[in-house]
């Protein structure tokens, strides 16, 4: 049986669709709610570092959740308040995602203390992420533009931890499969004690 990341690397295209599917699936509401699933999408581009390790493959990702976007806002329903100017601002976003995702891949080992490089990787690029596609928004969308350093800082307050808190679920429910499927009990692996 192989395990998820040698599955992703001997078949990254397989692994872009399943991360590609994954976004699809949640993409759509973007802090979830009782019947939608939370925005996976920056989990995603994690997870795409990690596992692909190839930058190209941030290119269909991010084509994709742009694409989700447009028909979400124009033909979907769904508020069109976050499309501004500052939209670009999710291209470097995603790539400080990626970029954590792909530091992690060079010191991940199956062991405890690998927990702790996948923590600094994740909060380190979930919150420069946050600073980013944030930032962008409230100095270049055009809705706040008399906004004070003190409201600016009030508004982070409130939206810094539903943006993490869907990220790190995510990454934690792969990291659960990840190592339920590499790490498999002596007797599936036909050498158990006799």
């Amino acid at each position: 049986m192989q395990s998820i990341g040698q599955y992703f690397r001997a078949n990254p295209l397989g692994g872009l669709a399943v991360l590609a599917g994954v976004m699809l699936a949640t993409r759509f509401h973007h802090f979830g709610s009782v019947t939608h699933l939370p925005d996976a999408s920056l989990a995603v581009f994690f997870l795409a570092g990690f596992y692909l390790r190839r930058a190209i493959y941030m290119i269909p990702l991010m084509l994709l959740a742009g694409g989700i976007d447009y028909l979400a806002t124009q033909h979907m329903g769904v508020s069109d308040y976050c499309i501004s100017p500052a939209y670009g601002f999710l291209i470097p976003t995603y790539a400080v995602m990626w970029f954590g995702g792909h530091w992690y891949a060079a010191r991940h080992t199956l062991s405890v203390a690998s927990l702790t490089p996948l923590a600094v990787a994740l909060i380190a690029s979930g919150s420069i992420a946050f600073l980013i596609s944030n930032g962008g928004f409230y100095l270049f969308s055009g809705r706040y533009p008399d906004m004070s350093w003190a409201e600016y800082a009030q508004r982070v307050s409130m939206y810094y931890m539903p943006y993490m808190s869907g990220a790190v679920f995510y990454v934690v429910l792969a990291a659960l499969a990840h190592i339920g499927v590499t790490v498999r009990p002596r007797s599936a692996q036909g050498d158990a004690p006799r």
